[in-house]
């Protein structure tokens, strides 16, 4: 849940997982920021609880705890089978990219959307640098467990803010572009599409929940954005 799965997949996951291991029933509840799972084995029934952390995308490790169920479900007769699950959930591989390198590679694709758009080479050097900067400072706000709405605001101002100096100073040929291109870099972080699909499957719940995080999310951005140009008193902005 906390690394972007949708609602059907872990549920699915779940359900097959204990009944791997040897459960006779497997029922779980989803909420926005918690699951509740229910497991009966031999008449005795067990419920927990768990928080989930935070709202970050990581599809390596969905796929490597999709890899765990379906390796599960293909021991059989393994009497060590749940503690070799343990193990294996243990020593998932949460390997991320250096921080530095983030930072210059959301840089340069900000820099190409702005240049696609026919934006200046100085343009585009100056979206570079609003969007390395801001990713930078979006990932150590993360790092330190800033409110995500704090952090997108913080994040939009400052690429908003960089991006706004083509207007002070009058560089490059159309000063919207920059400052469009240097926000990018926070669309792939809203679960949009995550949300129509639980919605669509039918755990409307927890989709509506995501669809909320969303709007605030891009309120957020907003906010962030005309910080930015209120700062730098610039009285219009758009194509």
């Amino acid at each position: 849940m906390q690394y972007g799965a949708e609602s059907a997949i872990v549920v699915d996951l779940s359900k097959r997982l204990g009944i791997a291991l040897g459960m006779n029933s497997v029922e779980c509840s989803l909420n926005f920021n918690a699951l509740t799972l229910t497991t009966i084995c031999d008449e005795r029934c067990i419920t927990t609880t768990r928080d989930t952390i935070n709202q970050s995308i990581n599809v390596n490790l969905l796929v490597q705890i999709q890899q765990i169920v379906n390796k599960t479900e293909d021991t059989v007769d393994n009497d060590d089978l749940i503690d070799l699950t343990t193990l294996a959930f243990d020593e998932l591989d949460k390997t991320v990219y250096p921080t530095w390198l983030v930072g210059i590679f959301v840089g340069i694709s900000c820099a190409a959307f702005a240049y696609l758009n026919s934006a200046s080479w100085l343009m585009t050097a100056v979206t570079f640098v609003a969007g390395m900067v801001a990713m930078l400072t979006r990932i150590y706000l993360s790092k330190h467990h800033f409110n995500p709405f704090i952090t997108v605001i913080v994040t939009a101002f400052i690429a908003s803010l960089i991006g706004a100096t083509t207007y002070y100073f009058d560089i490059g040929n159309n000063a919207d572009i920059a400052v469009a291109s240097s926000v990018l870099l926070l669309v792939p972080s809203f679960p949009l599409i995550n949300s129509f699909s639980d919605i669509l499957k039918g755990y409307v719940n927890i989709g509506v929940g995501r669809a909320v995080f969303t709007y605030m999310l891009t309120l957020s951005a907003c906010v962030g954005i005309v910080m930015a140009l209120v700062l730098l008193q610039i009285q219009h902005w758009g194509f």
